[in-house]
Formats: C-alpha cells, sequence, structure tokens
C-alpha cells in the first residue's frame, strides 16, 4: 500500500484532489475545522505528502500552525500564491497553480493544463490524469513564478475589471480591451512589488488571453472581488504604488 496523503480542506477543489489521489491508490487522511492537525500528524507523522486546499481566507492560519513532521511535505494550490508566501516560512512546498474550478454539483471545469513544481510534482500529476484533469510538470522556479503570475493576473483583473463592467471574460477581452490592459497593468506593478521582479506586460496579458479562450463564458466577477479589489489596494499602499485605474474602479464603488 501506498503511503498515505493529508488533505486539509476538503472543499470542492481538496476533494477533486482527494478522489485523485484515491484513484492514483493512495490512502487520504483529511483535515476539516473539525479534526486537528496536530493530532493527525501524532498518528501519520510522515505522510507522502500534505495538500493545503484550504480557502484563500484560512491560508494563512492553516499555514502559521503547520505541524513541524509536515513542513517538508507540503503542496499549496491557493489563487493568489506568491514566493514569498513559502519563503517567509522557510518552506520549499510542491506548487500547483490550479486552472480548473469545480463548483457544487457540476463536474470540474479545465481551462488549461495546470503547471507543477517542486519536489513531488509527479504526484499531483498523476493524481490529477486519475481523474481526467490534465497537469503537467515545470521545471524551472522561474517558470512557476510566471505561471503564478498569470493565475494572479487572470483572477485580479477580471475580478476588478468586472466591477465595473460585469460580463464574461471574454467580452472583456473583445468590448473593453483598454480597461482590461489597464487594470492588468496596475496588477502587475502590484505583483512586481511582491516579488521584486519586472516582467513583461505584453507576456503576460497574452498567457493571460490563452486562458480566456479555454472558457470565455466565465463570468469575471465573482463573490470575491470586492475583497480581492480591497487586499489589492492595501498592497498598492504599503507600496507606495498609484494604480489609477485601480483607484478610480474603487471611488466608483464608494459613491455608488
Amino acid at each position: 500500500m501506498k503511503t498515505p496523503i493529508v488533505v486539509i480542506g476538503v472543499g470542492e477543489m481538496g476533494g477533486v484532489f482527494a478522489r485523485g489521489f484515491l484513484s492514483a491508490g493512495y490512502p487520504v487522511y483529511p483535515v476539516t475545522r473539525d479534526i486537528s492537525a496536530g493530532s493527525v500528524a501524532e498518528e501519520l507523522p510522515e505522510p507522502e505528502l500534505v495538500l493545503v486546499a484550504v480557502a484563500e481566507a484560512d491560508f494563512d492560519p492553516v499555514m502559521d500552525h503547520l505541524p513541524a513532521p509536515w513542513r517538508g511535505r507540503i503542496a499549496l494550490l491557493q489563487n493568489e500564491l506568491l514566493p514569498r508566501d513559502w519563503e517567509s516560512r522557510d518552506l520549499k512546498p510542491t506548487v500547483i497553480s490550479a486552472w480548473f474550478e469545480k463548483k457544487k454539483g457540476q463536474d470540474a471545469k479545465v481551462l488549461l493544463p495546470s503547471p507543477v513544481y517542486g519536489p513531488q510534482a509527479d504526484v499531483l500529476v498523476k493524481a490529477l490524469d486519475a481523474v481526467d484533469i490534465p497537469a503537467q510538470e515545470v521545471h524551472s522556479a522561474e517558470d512557476l513564478l510566471f505561471e503564478l503570475l498569470r493565475k494572479n493576473l487572470y483572477i485580479l483583473t477580471t475580478n476588478i475589471a468586472g466591477l465595473r463592467v460585469g460580463g464574461t471574460v471574454g467580452e472583456l477581452r473583445d468590448e473593453h480591451p483598454g480597461l482590461m490592459r489597464d487594470v492588468a497593468r496596475d496588477v502587475l506593478s502590484i505583483q512586481e512589488s511582491l516579488t521584486g521582479g519586472t516582467f513583461v506586460l505584453d507576456k503576460l496579458l497574452e498567457a493571460m488571453l490563452e486562458a480566456f479562450g479555454g472558457d470565455p463564458e466565465h463570468r469575471c466577477m465573482g463573490r470575491s472581488a470586492p475583497a480581492r479589489l480591497s487586499r489589492t489596494l492595501k498592497q498598492a499602499d504599503e507600496a507606495g504604488l498609484p494604480v489609477p485605474t485601480l483607484r478610480a474602479i474603487r471611488k466608483e464603488l464608494d459613491e455608488n
């Protein structure tokens, strides 16, 4: 029997991975809000992998209280991830930029193959392959960073632009290209401040538009869009960035 895998957070996304692990032959131990990670770690100190699949609001509390034996076995899949999220905690995790969505009562919808990087990338790739979701291993930290930036640009640009125009990502691309680019430029300036790097907007926009093509009918504005804008503006304030388009959208929301 293969070594068990722990999944922290068994919501829609965590559930997809849990089924994948099971289909690939791994026993799965769930950790939910009602189950102590510490107690599971006492019984299972050396799992094959510990996948952190919690909601974004729960990410920092979970990461700040990881049981010590698990720290070298972590995998992450959250939105808006950047290297600082694990480097600040002295971790070297396996990371996946998940390009599929799973809503209650619906099958997973794939936009792109999901890139994976890290010491146990093959485990995640095989698990997703077992449930017919494409994933592919990337082979450098630089490639991973580009993929994380692409996903962050996609999520933040569509959500924030959607606060002004609503609609789908296809409509944003075709009917509001200027707004899309202006929001993306502001978002990228913040991402650069958070990573200490400099990136080519056109290259990332091209990669983002590839994801738009995977599901042009995807709605721009999810429930978390206002919170994403607030969090992004807080990061801009901390970095002293002007981000004029984001601030104009914030002003419009406040006035309405």
